[in-house]
């Protein structure tokens, strides 16, 4: 995994630029792991933006992801679905097209992260959730199993749909 000191995250690229600014995101990430009040909290809404911005991905997200999910499986209070939501997100862009190729020295640890993701799932498995968790808990558990297809509908769904759905409302 590469350092969060590592010179290299310099080189990476973000939707704004360089990415050497993600390691102190990370570092935050680090110290306020738990659910969110609203999308615009930090670290949380520049993660969002820099690493996943509307549906593309770029160099430092897979970057990123290793460092996402480890945070995730260290902490044994409730997370925020983002830990679950944001990898899954990105692994759904990268595999529609939507990112260049994962650099070689990240390619290994982002795989290696995208695996452990199930296992995440299973570590909160007695937090409370909301639906937006479960669904991300999903998505997930989806994409460390391989289903990118189903992780996207995972994605997507929101009470409306899931509502249209369970009743066959389609329009």
């Amino acid at each position: 995994m590469l350092s969060l000191e590592d010179h290299r995250w310099g080189y990476l690229q973000h939707a704004y630029g360089c990415a050497e600014n993600v390691p102190r995101l990370l570092r935050e990430l680090r110290a306020t792991t738990g659910p969110k009040k609203n999308y615009q909290d930090e670290p949380w809404y520049s993660l969002w933006s820099c690493l996943c911005h509307q549906g593309d991905v770029l160099t430092a997200s897979y970057a990123a992801v290793p460092h996402i999910v480890e945070i995730a499986a260290e902490t044994r209070t409730p997370i925020d679905f983002s830990f679950f939501e944001l990898p899954a997100a990105i692994e759904v862009a990268r595999r529609a097209g939507r990112g260049p190729d994962i650099p070689a020295e990240c390619a290994d640890d982002y795989h290696r992260a995208l695996a452990g993701l199930g296992e995440i799932v299973s570590l909160h498995r007695n937090d409370a959730w909301d639906q937006a968790t479960l669904l991300s808990a999903m998505s997930a558990l989806a994409i460390a199993k391989g289903h990118v297809d189903v992780a996207e509908a995972m994605l997507n769904l929101d009470s409306d749909l899931i509502g249209r759905i369970n009743t066959l409302e389609f329009k």
